[in-house]
């Protein structure tokens, strides 16, 4: 993930109905935050991700 910075980082196996990863995110973005929710396959986790704000520039 080139211009991406984790900022948390929550494992796949959750109680069931639990979206932690999904809850921060929504917390993140009412503070104005541009972040997103990726699944990490090798670690069997869900990244909350931040965009690089040059990078983010560059590729949207």
């Amino acid at each position: 993930m080139t211009g991406a910075r984790v900022l948390e980082f929550f494992p796949a196996g959750g109680p069931r109905g639990s979206w932690p990863a999904e809850e921060s995110a929504a917390r993140r973005r009412a503070r104005g935050e541009t972040v997103r929710v990726v699944m990490d396959l090798d670690q069997d986790a869900f990244l909350v991700v931040a965009q690089d704000q040059d990078a983010g520039a560059l590729t949207g």
